[in-house]
């Protein structure tokens, strides 16, 4: 889409479009011998990150769990999913040329780390990246896309808030289903199987 006036996230969050930036869904039909429909949140993530990097390799970014792409610990992109009968719609925008300006957290775009892509080019490495990664998920299970998920995702030890549960916790990687192991600080494991996960400091690289 060249502009989207009514886009919202999750949790009814407003989604602020701006010119230039990429905003698509794509339909991912569902069948009998496919993992976990909720696990598509991991595909769409790991494509996204991909795409990303296939185009703009030196930017370091990080995966939030289950798919927020992050830039300097700052969010750069959303991805929504919504399930319709045997079929489930993924709708990613991501800020290329610009980011809104929210009251209530910071954002960046690509294009404020110096690097600017091409709608037209972005849209192609993302249809590329989730082909790819969609048929990982359906030959290789959700294991697969675990393991492509790790190296990008946020360090073990990382503190984390789950915001619906309000619980602190530090990052202990994934469970094979793709949940999130949060350690707390009495050493036990909860695995998070769905949440608004909010990182309690900006993730560095190196």
């Amino acid at each position: 889409a060249d502009r989207q006036t009514a886009g919202r996230g999750r949790l009814g969050r407003r989604w602020d479009d701006g010119l230039g930036n990429f905003m698509g869904s794509t339909v991912v039909h569902l069948t009998a011998r496919d993992p976990s429909p909720a696990t598509l949140a991991l595909v769409a993530g790991v494509a996204l990150a991909h795409a990303i990097e296939t185009l703009a390799p030196q930017v370091g970014i990080v995966l939030k769990w289950p798919n927020d792409v992050m830039i300097d610990g700052i969010k750069c992109s959303g991805i929504l999913m919504e399930r319709r009968g045997d079929s489930v719609v993924v709708g990613i925008g991501v800020n290329l040329v610009s980011a809104p300006a929210l009251p209530d957290r910071p954002t960046l775009s690509l294009a404020d780390k110096g690097v600017h892509v091409d709608r037209a080019r972005f849209a192609e490495a993302l249809a590329a990246a989730m082909a790819g990664v969609l048929a990982s998920w359906r030959l290789g299970g959700v294991e697969s896309i675990v393991q492509a998920w790790l190296p990008k995702g946020h360090p073990v030890g990382t503190p984390l808030h789950v915001s619906e549960q309000g619980i602190d916790g530090t990052f202990d990687g994934l469970a094979p289903d793709g949940a999130l192991r949060l350690r707390r600080d009495h050493g036990e494991v909860m695995l998070i199987h769905a949440g608004d996960i909010e990182l309690r400091r900006p993730v560095k690289e190196g």
